[in-house]
């Protein structure tokens, strides 16, 4: 006879899972910014989470598996963010620039916070490839309706300008502060003016 388990019991126990890999991962990230990657050990994320070494071990096979959820999680909250910001009712130009100057300002806190070695090493990889195909796709989307609306140029397919402003809003992240962010932005935007608006 098989027993289902009651609700309450199976929501507690995903709510404890839940619990237990996020606090790996916000130890993972702390260790990091205190110390590097050098020698990361899952001894020492499993003491930082204050969890114990076996159980970090059934959710993460090595520290690199740690590392890796890590950026998927924070990959994640910033294309949440991104279509938080588009989910407006406003013209999809005005979704469009509001996205590419939430994308431009990503870059840059994350460069600040998270540059350096973390990025050469998180930057690569199967989850990150299929991120920034959701992206361009996401940014695609929204050109091509704001070109529909004539409000964005549309002698340029959409696909080759989602590519230029994303390649061109990742300088953010080497820019010294906001108003040079801004200044980008405003280029960047500036390239997808229709030619009957040009001067």
């Amino acid at each position: 006879m098989i027993v289902d388990m009651p609700k309450l019991w199976t929501e507690t126990i995903d709510a404890h899972r839940a619990a237990v890999r996020d606090a790996a991962l916000d130890a993972m990230a702390a260790l990091v910014a205190e110390h590097g990657l050098v020698a990361l050990t899952m001894s020492q994320i499993a003491e930082k989470a204050g969890i114990g070494r076996a159980t970090l071990y059934k959710y993460f096979p090595d520290a690199q598996a740690v590392l890796t959820a890590w950026h998927e999680r924070q990959i994640t909250a910033h294309l949440d963010q991104l279509a938080a910001v588009a989910d407006q009712a406003a013209p999809a130009v005005v979704r469009l620039q509001a996205v590419l100057r939430t994308y431009a300002h990503i870059q840059h806190h994350s460069a600040r916070h998270h540059g350096g070695e973390l990025a050469t090493l998180l930057h690569h990889g199967e989850h990150v490839d299929r991120v920034r195909r959701r992206l361009r796709d996401f940014v695609q989307s929204l050109i091509a309706e704001a070109a529909q609306d004539g409000d964005v140029r549309d002698d340029v397919a959409a696909d080759e300008l989602a590519a230029y402003c994303l390649h061109a809003l990742t300088a953010a992240g080497g820019l010294s502060g906001q108003d040079a962010v801004h200044r980008l932005v405003a280029v960047t935007l500036a390239g997808l003016t229709p030619s009957a608006l040009r001067r």
